[in-house]
């Protein structure tokens, strides 16, 4: 179910709860990888760790939103920034079914200059209390479940958006996390699941490198 062409970027998001969310609920709507912009090490450290713990979705850090902007444009994706102004548009009536990257900004100050720059529209979330605002992670959960109503209705969760290879790659990396690393590291390629899971014994990697709590059928090998 996985979405390669629906992304979000953190644009110098930098409370770490915060960071832990959104990555969160991109990987609810099915996002395998998010950037993280940042022009400042500290709010980088943070993004560096949760980008640790993250299992199920890649955290790609950048220190610009121009050319990180850039690089999703030239993948064909429409960029839009979560930001009230007067030419802002309900964030209801984009379509997401196009490759669309969602820009989320900093906490207290929303979106940096460079991420409004590169923008090809802003989109709001229209509100009818007295707060000004959503918390920068509610934000960004409402506007990824939209995409993903609209992907659903669409039927882009009912037929594979990735590559066999790709599928095979990630299949193996959640079922096995110690052991790809650790073929990883020895620049061998991943040997090929059976349905239950299973697979050969590989040459030069020893039993003791693939035991670990997380390898489901580590004690097969």
């Amino acid at each position: 179910m996985r979405q390669p062409d629906l992304t979000l970027v953190m644009d110098n998001v930098n409370k770490p709860h915060n960071l832990a969310a959104i990555i969160r609920s991109c990987d609810a709507v099915g996002i395998p990888r998010v950037l993280a912009i940042s022009h400042h090490s500290a709010i980088r450290t943070k993004q560096h760790t949760a980008a640790g713990a993250s299992k199920w979705v890649k955290v790609d850090l950048r220190e610009s939103a121009l050319p990180a902007g850039e690089k999703l444009r030239q993948e064909g994706m429409q960029l839009l920034v979560a930001t009230f102004r007067p030419d802002a548009v309900d964030f209801r009536s984009v379509d997401y079914t196009i490759p669309t990257a969602i820009i989320v900004g900093e906490e207290l100050k929303g979106p940096s200059e460079g991420a409004l720059q590169i923008a090809d529209r802003c989109i709001y979330i229209p509100m009818a209390g007295m707060v000004e605002s959503l918390n920068v992670s509610v934000a960004a959960a409402v506007i990824l479940f939209e995409a993903q109503r609209q992907r659903e209705a669409a039927g882009m969760y009912r037929k594979r958006q990735i590559t066999d290879d790709e599928f095979e790659r990630l299949l193996f990396e959640f079922t096995y996390p110690r052991l790809s690393g650790v073929l990883r590291e020895h620049g061998k390629p991943y040997p090929a699941l059976d349905q239950d899971g299973a697979f050969t014994p590989i040459a030069g990697v020893s039993p003791g490198d693939l035991m670990d709590d997380d390898d489901v059928a580590g004690s097969e090998i």
